[in-house]
C-alpha cells in the first residue's frame, strides 16, 4: 500500500473508530508500527490527529485561535449555553471559564438575574457589563491569547480563594479514553483550580468537540458533575459515557 492510501486508510480509520491503535493497523496491513508511526507523526504535523501512546484520536478543531473559533458550530454551541444557562440559580455564585461556549452562557443569562459571576476571562467580564444585577469578581494573571483567559501561578493563587455553587468549564476535547482535554497545560491547570473551586462543574462540549482530543487532560470523569452537549443520544461516545454514568444533559 502506497503512502498516499495508507493516509487516507487511517484518516478514514480516525472517522469511522474514533482511535487508531497502530499496533492493529500494523498488522492488518502487514507493514511495521514504525511506518504507521512515521504516518501518524506526519497526520499530527498537519493537524490531521492526536497522537497518543500506541496510536493515535482525532483532534478537536476547538483548538483554533479564540477569533477562528468563533465561526465554529456557533448555532451548537448556543443549544449548550441555553441548558447550561439553566443550571445558574438566583442569588447563586458561578465560575464561568473563558472561551466561545461561556460567551454564549452569558448571552444566554437572563439580564436581570441576580447572581455573583468568577471568571478568569476579561472577555466575559466585559460582557457581563449590561447585567445590572450580577456581581462580577474578575481573576487576574497572565493572559493567555489564545483562549482570551488569565493562567499561570498569579491566576490559580487567585481561585484559591473563591468558591461558587457551580463551575461551567470549557474543553477542547471529550474522549472516553482520553477524557477531558485542553490544548495548553497551564490551561488545564487553571480549568481544574477553577472547578476544585464549586460545588458542582459541569463542562460545556458541543457536539464538534465529542470523539476529539488534544494533548492535556484537564480532570477525569469522577471530577464532574456531568457533560452539557448537543450530541444526540446515540452518538457512540455519548453512549459509552452514559454506560459509565456520566450524567448527560442533552441541548437538542
Amino acid at each position: 500500500m502506497l503512502a498516499a492510501e495508507r493516509r487516507d486508510h487511517l484518516l478514514g480509520l480516525l472517522a469511522r473508530e474514533g482511535k487508531i491503535v497502530a499496533k492493529d493497523v500494523a498488522a492488518e496491513l502487514g507493514i511495521s508500527e514504525d511506518s504507521i508511526r512515521r504516518d501518524l507523526r506526519d497526520l499530527a504535523g498537519e493537524g490531521l490527529c492526536q497522537r497518543v501512546y500506541g496510536g493515535a484520536l482525532p483532534v478537536s478543531p476547538a483548538v483554533a485561535d479564540y477569533r477562528a473559533r468563533q465561526s465554529v458550530a456557533p448555532d451548537g454551541k448556543r443549544k449548550v449555553a441555553t441548558v447550561a444557562a439553566g443550571l445558574v440559580r438566583p442569588g447563586g455564585a458561578l465560575i464561568l471559564d473563558g472561551g466561545t461556549t461561556a460567551l454564549a452562557v452569558v448571552h444566554a443569562l437572563p439580564r436581570d438575574l441576580d447572581c455573583t459571576v468568577i471568571t478568569h476571562s476579561p472577555t466575559i467580564a466585559a460582557a457581563l457589563l449590561d447585567h445590572a444585577r450580577a456581581e462580577v469578581f474578575l481573576l487576574g494573571g497572565r493572559i493567555f491569547k489564545h483562549s482570551a483567559v488569565a493562567c499561570g501561578a498569579a491566576a490559580v493563587e487567585a481561585a484559591q480563594n473563591v468558591s461558587a455553587d457551580l463551575c461551567l468549564l470549557g474543553v477542547t476535547g471529550v474522549h472516553p479514553e482520553a477524557g477531558l482535554t485542553t490544548g495548553d497545560a497551564e490551561e488545564a491547570a487553571m480549568k481544574r483550580a477553577l472547578a476544585a473551586r464549586a460545588a458542582d462543574s459541569y463542562v460545556l462540549a458541543s457536539s464538534e468537540k465529542i470523539g476529539a482530543a488534544s494533548r492535556f487532560r484537564v480532570l477525569p470523569w469522577e471530577g464532574i458533575s456531568g457533560l452539557v452537549t448537543d450530541a444526540t443520544a446515540h452518538h457512540p461516545v455519548i453512549e459509552q459515557l452514559t454506560a459509565r454514568g456520566v450524567e448527560i444533559l442533552a441541548a437538542d
